[in-house]
């Protein structure tokens, strides 16, 4: 494949991995919604180009988000897991034993998560107090929810690479010469 193609592809991801992060400002509840959109489109490049540019495509939006995208906690999720995880993941499911998966999976989910909420809470010096509501830690429920909704975001990024394989893959390449 010609080196124009895949840099071309690279950028069109980037493209429209960056548009979805830049509509976190537009529609502020997308702040999880949208970094896990645009880091399930890296699963087209880790396929079509691989797991070295799949990174750099990954860096290049993260930068661009950081720079350019108002929702700094969107940006920072996506730097801190939904960018990197699609990628990742394909290289964790390589492994045999589907429980060695999904230990390593929540590993780098909560590990992820916490050095978001912990780097967020420094970066933005918010106060630990405020996120207790009637005596709850409220992070620690969001940890816990967000362990349900991992297996659901897990579940729907394998879908869709297994639709993207079965129909697009191959009309993409005979299309695009990839």
């Amino acid at each position: 494949m010609k080196t124009s193609v895949k840099v071309s592809l690279g950028g069109v991801i980037a493209a429209l991995s960056l548009v979805l992060m830049l509509l976190c400002s537009v529609i502020p509840f997308g702040t999880f919604a949208f970094p896990a959109f645009a880091g399930i489109l890296l699963t087209v490049i880790v396929i079509n180009l691989g797991y070295g540019w799949a990174f750099a495509v990954y860096f290049v939006t993260a930068v661009l988000s950081f720079l350019l995208v108002t929702d700094k906690e969107a940006a920072l999720y996506y730097t801190a897991f939904f960018g990197f995880y699609p990628i990742v993941k394909s290289l964790i499911e390589r492994l045999r034993s589907k429980v060695v998966q999904y230990v390593i999976k929540y590993v780098i989910f909560n590990v992820c998560m916490i050095a978001a909420f912990l780097i967020g809470t420094f970066l933005l010096s918010v106060p630990k107090e405020s996120f207790n509501l009637f005596g709850v830690y409220l992070p620690g429920v969001f940890l816990a929810i967000g362990n349900v909704f991992f297996i659901i975001y897990d579940l729907c990024v394998t879908r869709l690479v297994t639709l993207y394989l079965l129909k697009w893959h191959n009309r993409l390449n005979k299309n695009t010469k990839l």
